[in-house]
C-alpha cells in the first residue's frame, strides 16, 4: 500500500502526455509573445494525411486572419535558434499556411517518401504587431485533430510516425509474459516458497519482472485508447514510466549490491571458507547511493521531456547523465567481477560469475547501445528501435539471470562440493548458529 500511494503521488506531478488531438485555445497575446503560438509537433507519412481543425468562432477568426502555419522541423528549429530573423520572415517559411475560415477545416497533407516532422503554430494579424501595441486578447476555443492514413489509406490513424507500431508490440510482449506466467509462474512461486539459499534473489528478482509487466500492460492500455482518439489515458502513460523507473531502480540496487557484497566478503574470509554474500555497511551504501544518483537523473529527466516514453532518446541533460552513469556502473561492475573470477580457483563458481556478469552487462549496456546505434536512424525510428531494443534486451538479462539461480542442476551440483558455494546462501551461518 505504502509503494501503492508513493507512485500515485509521483504519477500525479508528471506532465502529461502530449496527445494529438489538441483541445484549447488560440490566443492573440500567446502568439504576440512569442511569435506564434506553438500548437503540436506530429510526423505525418505516407499518403492522404489529414488536419483537421474545429474552431467555435469563426467570424473572430476571419476579422483576426487567423491561421495555422506548419513548419518541417529542421526550419522550425532554425527560425527559432536565429536572432536575425524577423517575424514576418519566420512566418513566411512556413510550408503550408491554412487560414481559419470555417468552423470545420480539414486539409489534406502533400505526399512525401519518408515520414516528415512538422510543427503546428497559430498566428493572427496581431502576431508581427509591435510589442508596445495595446491587444485585448482575444481568444478562440478549438478542436484539432491530426491523422495519418491506415493501411488502407485512410486517414483514420492517430499515431505519430515514431508510435506507429508500438501498440502491436506491446500486445505481443503481453501475450507473451501471459503465456510465460502460464508455464512458469507454478514452479517460481515453489522455488520462492522454498526460502532456500537464492530466495532473496528470486523475489527482488521477481518483483523487478512484475513491475516491468505492468509497465507493459498499462502502456498497452494507454496506446490502446490513443488508437481510438489520439488522447489515451495519461495516467496509464505515466503510471508505465514510474513502474519501468522503479523496475530500473531494483535491479540496479540487487545487481550492484551482491558484486560489492562478494567482493567485500572475499577480501575477509580466511582461505577455504565457502563463498557467501555478506552485507556490509560499504556494500550497501555504494549500491544506496547509485540508486539514488539514478532515481534522481530518471525523475529530472521525465519532467525535462514534454514528450514521454519509457525510454528516451536521450538529448536531454539528464539523459546524457544517465549515460554516463551507466556507462560507469557497468566499469565497475566490470572490474569488480574480474578481480573475482580471476582469483576463483573453482571451474564451476567461475562459470556462475560469468553467466552473471553477461546478464548485468546486457541489462545496463543495452540502453547506452541503442542510443549510440539510434544516430544513424531516421528521426521517426529512433524511439522505436531504443524501445522495443531495451525492452528485449533486459527480458534476456532477466532470463540469464533467472536459469542461473533456478537452474536445478548448477545448484545441486555446486553445492554437493561444499555446504554453502552459492552466493546468496545463509545456511552456513545458519548451521554453525544452531550446532553452537
Amino acid at each position: 500500500m505504502r509503494l501503492l500511494w508513493i507512485i500515485c503521488v509521483l504519477t500525479g506531478s508528471l506532465p502529461a502526455y502530449e496527445s494529438k488531438s489538441v483541445t484549447g485555445l488560440f490566443s492573440s497575446s500567446n502568439a504576440m509573445g512569442s511569435g506564434g503560438q506553438r500548437i503540436v509537433k506530429f510526423i505525418f507519412h505516407g499518403k492522404n494525411a489529414l488536419i483537421s481543425c474545429q474552431i467555435d468562432n469563426v467570424t473572430l477568426a476571419v476579422r483576426e486572419a487567423g491561421a495555422l502555419y506548419l513548419f518541417l522541423e529542421q526550419e522550425w528549429s532554425a527560425v527559432q535558434e536565429s536572432q536575425d530573423v524577423s517575424c514576418s520572415e519566420k512566418l513566411s517559411k512556413a510550408h503550408i499556411r491554412i487560414p481559419l475560415m470555417e468552423s470545420e477545416v480539414n486539409h489534406t497533407m502533400p505526399y512525401f517518401q519518408y515520414p516528415q516532422t512538422w510543427h503546428v503554430i497559430y498566428a493572427d494579424k496581431h502576431t508581427c504587431a509591435e510589442k508596445d501595441e495595446k491587444l485585448e486578447n482575444k481568444v478562440i476555443k478549438f478542436s484539432l485533430t491530426l491523422l495519418n492514413p491506415d493501411l488502407a489509406g485512410n486517414p483514420l490513424d492517430h499515431f505519430s510516425g515514431e508510435e506507429s507500431g508500438l501498440n502491436d508490440f506491446y500486445f505481443l510482449l503481453v501475450l507473451a509474459y501471459f503465456i510465460a506466467a502460464c508455464i512458469y509462474i507454478q514452479p517460481l512461486w515453489q522455488a520462492i516458497q522454498k526460502s532456500g539459499p537464492m530466495h532473496t534473489v528470486l523475489r527482488v528478482l521477481s518483483t523487478s519482472l512484475l513491475l516491468q509487466v505492468a509497465a507493459a500492460f498499462t502502456n498497452y492500455l494507454h496506446l490502446s485508447r490513443y488508437s481510438g482518439d489520439g488522447i489515451g489515458i495519461p495516467f496509464m502513460g505515466s503510471l508505465a514510466e514510474l513502474c519501468d523507473m522503479i523496475s530500473q531502480i531494483q535491479m540496479l540496487y540487487l545487481l550492484l549490491s551482491l558484486c560489492m557484497g562478494w567482493a567485500l566478503s572475499r577480501l575477509k574470509r580466511a582461505h577455504g571458507k565457502p563463498l557467501q554474500w555478506d552485507s556490509t555497511p560499504a556494500s550497501t551504501g555504494i549500491a544506496v547511493a547509485a540508486v539514488i544518483t539514478q532515481g534522481i537523473l530518471l525523475l529530472w529527466e521525465q519532467f525535462e521531456d514534454t514528450n514521454h516514453h519509457s525510454y528516451h532518446v536521450h538529448r536531454s541533460t539528464a539523459g546524457i547523465l544517465l549515460i554516463v552513469l551507466r556507462v560507469i556502473l557497468v566499469m565497475l561492475l566490470a572490474a569488480t567481477l574480474y578481480q573475482i573470477i580471476t582469483v576463483e580457483r573453482s571451474t564451476i563458481k567461475r562459470d556462475f560469475y560469468i553467466d552473471f556478469a553477461k546478464g548485468c552487462f546486457l541489462w545496463f549496456l543495452c540502453h547506452p547501445v541503442l542510443v549510440a546505434v539510434s544516430v544513424v536512424f531516421r528521426q521517426h525510428q529512433q524511439e522505436k528501435l531504443i524501445t522495443i531494443g531495451v525492452i528485449l534486451c533486459q527480458s534476456i538479462s532477466m532470463i540469464i539471470l533467472y536459469r542461473l539461480f533456478l537452474s536445478r542442476s548448477l545448484y545441486w551440483e555446486v553445492s554437493s562440493l561444499s555446504s554453502v558455494t552459492l552466493p546468496l546462501t545463509m545456511s552456513s551461518g545458519y548451521k554453525s548458529r544452531n550446532y553452537s
